[in-house]
């Protein structure tokens, strides 16, 4: 063996690490544009990640033939959050995913086995990965308006709905939008839908930023979103509200419902009832970690501490005289897409004249306070800066599946 060429080759590897650390060090601090919290500390887990690959192969609640597995910390997870969620308690299953996306492909994908004729509508604020799985699975559709806000247009739904009253209805809410947080309430669209006589009928929760933050809030207060309020399935992130540093997700879905997508896993020795086939036992464990580090007390307390911080986001910049709101009980500020220089330095997600802060865990006051100086010093007057009106909207079209799937 060549230890010339090891050494060599070490220091190359070190080369490398010691740059990206430095990168990604360098743009912590001005990352305030995307939802992931960054206040968690996952130290105490660095002994998982030396030696043991962590495969939750199959069913989260069969312990199937692979040795090394998290699945007894992944049904937790399912559990303590089917009941933020208020699941049935003799009705509710779920699995760690690999994301949203995942966890929305997986429920229009059960929807599709209940009601292989329906039509799936979904707000044109909805997360693109609604549009990719609807394409994923050929699924007839119909984009529905939403308002300045980026809530469905309840009028709108009841207008497309009733064209097609013949058709089970598939509809996805969004539970905190991309860009400014929106609800969409579960219970209004139930009533839409109990006018119309519409009864073969599938609602999920798109719940991936705010599922989790609106679950701790008072039922009485908070917009309706979960089980309890008519839901079918959910999908919580795990990277956004829980910080953790592996992108992943919960689906949440009535058992009753799980039954008609499970299939037999052959030698792994469990019931094959996931979209994918090998999935991380790490994202489950991360999952795990925050929710019992912190408990529903602490999981509050962050969320208010975070909503208190947008509140003193939005106040600093209107009395900038900067264009910018919130919607309510929101981490996310949107804005007016500040100046070159400033979007620049500040990591902000922007589209149509638009951006937005999104204030999660671990975002600062005094991140903030910077972030409204760059501001005002690019600024060339103190003047108030007009977000464009949107475009003109489309008239809704239903998107017509291949055969197969409208038979």
């Amino acid at each position: 063996m060549d230890r010339n060429a090891d050494s060599g080759s070490d220091r190359a590897v070190k080369t490398v690490l010691d740059e990206l650390a430095t990168r990604l060090d360098a743009v912590r601090e001005t990352n305030i544009g995307w939802p992931a919290a960054s206040d968690v500390d996952f130290a105490a887990l660095t002994k998982f990640f030396k030696r043991h690959l962590l495969n939750n192969l199959g069913d989260p609640f069969a312990v199937g033939a692979y040795p090394q597995h998290t699945k007894d910390l992944e049904a937790e997870v399912v559990d303590v959050l089917a009941d933020l969620m208020r699941a049935p308690v003799d009705d509710r299953w779920g699995y760690v995913t690999a994301g949203a996306g995942e966890g929305n492909l997986y429920a229009l994908h059960l929807a599709r086995s209940l009601h292989s004729k329906g039509v799936v509508y979904y707000s044109e604020s909805s997360h693109y990965s609604v549009d990719k799985a609807v394409d994923l699975l050929a699924m007839p559709s119909i984009r529905v308006r939403a308002d300045a806000s980026g809530r469905m247009d309840m009028d709108d739904l009841a207008g497309v709905v009733a064209s097609n009253r013949d058709r089970p209805a598939i509809v996805v809410a969004n539970i905190g939008t991309t860009m400014t947080e929106a609800v969409d309430d579960v219970r209004e669209i139930g009533e839409v839908l109990d006018s119309l006589a519409v009864r073969r009928r599938f609602v999920h929760a798109d719940a991936a930023l705010s599922g989790i933050p609106l679950s701790l809030l008072d039922p009485q207060t908070r917009p309706g979103f979960d089980f309890a309020d008519g839901t079918d399935s959910m999908i919580v992130s795990g990277h956004k509200f829980l910080g953790t540093p592996i992108p992943c997700g919960v689906v949440l879905v009535k058992a009753s419902h799980r039954v008609h997508l499970t299939r037999t896993g052959g030698f792994i020795g469990s019931p094959d009832t996931t979209i994918g086939c090998s999935r991380s036992g790490h994202a489950a464990l991360m999952i795990w970690y925050v929710l019992r580090r912190y408990g529903v007390d602490g999981l509050r307390a962050r969320a208010d501490q975070a909503r208190e911080v947008a509140r003193y986001a939005h106040r600093r910049l209107v009395e900038l005289g900067w264009d910018a709101w919130l919607n309510q009980h929101a981490f996310t500020v949107v804005l007016a897409t500040p100046p070159a220089p400033v979007t620049q330095r500040w990591t902000l997600a922007s589209t149509n004249g638009r951006s937005h802060i999104i204030c999660m865990p671990g975002v600062t006051r005094a991140q903030i306070d910077a972030f409204v100086g760059d501001l005002q010093a690019a600024m060339p007057t103190p003047t108030l800066v007009s977000v464009p009106s949107p475009p003109p909207r489309r008239t809704p079209e239903l998107r017509r599946a291949t055969p197969a799937h409208v038979a």
